[in-house]
């Protein structure tokens, strides 16, 4: 089945911020019916979540963070993400972002899939990774840092989530695959960091 009745092609590009972080363009497009129209949207170089998990006397929990986030003005539950280096493998930035802001080292990964989490305006990539045989080590934070690190079962999340406490959209998402891989609905293809 062709999607050429819906793709949008690309007439002139304008860059409008190109900034530390973020780098925003607006593109003239020429739609399916030959119209003009403007998209404005951010470049972003792509990113990882990780959903460490860790295994106690008591059962699994979550390696978690809480983070203060500007845009929103709030503190927000997250699993630990971090954006790519560029040219960085992105399973090399798993590891890395994980040791950084927890850490935790993992001896065993599992690529779970992507996620794009705001379509509408950016073109973001997320990798998402699962983490388990952790060891604690120390946190690498970056000096203009700042997060605190907990644990919590899986049951203990959900609930954050049905009561409206975790509302980050990768975050959610990567609830959505861990409670799918330990219904045993979805697998994993574990590797050992190298």
């Amino acid at each position: 089945m062709s999607d050429d009745h819906l793709i949008e092609h690309t007439v002139q590009q304008q860059e409008l911020l190109r900034g530390h972080f973020l780098h925003v363009v607006r593109d003239s497009v020429r739609l399916p019916n030959q119209r003009l129209a403007t998209r404005e949207y951010v470049v972003h170089p792509g990113a990882v979540m990780v959903i460490p998990m860790l295994e106690t006397s008591e059962g699994l929990r979550l390696v978690m963070e809480r983070q203060f986030r500007y845009p929103v003005g709030q503190v927000m539950v997250e699993f630990p993400a971090g954006k790519l280096d560029a040219g960085e493998d992105p399973f090399v930035c798993a590891q890395r972002e994980l040791l950084e802001e927890t850490g935790y080292s993992a001896a065993q990964w599992a690529r779970a899939g992507v996620l794009h989490p705001v379509i509408a305006y950016s073109t973001e990539v997320i990798e998402i990774w699962f983490a388990k045989d952790l060891t604690l080590g120390e946190r690498q934070l970056d000096q203009d840092e700042f997060l605190d690190v907990f644990t919590a079962t899986p049951d203990e999340l959900m609930s954050a989530c049905q009561q409206g406490l975790i509302t980050d959209g990768k975050t959610l998402t990567g609830l959505l695959w861990l409670q799918n891989v330990l219904s045993g609905q979805w697998s994993l293809h574990w590797q050992t960091a190298s």
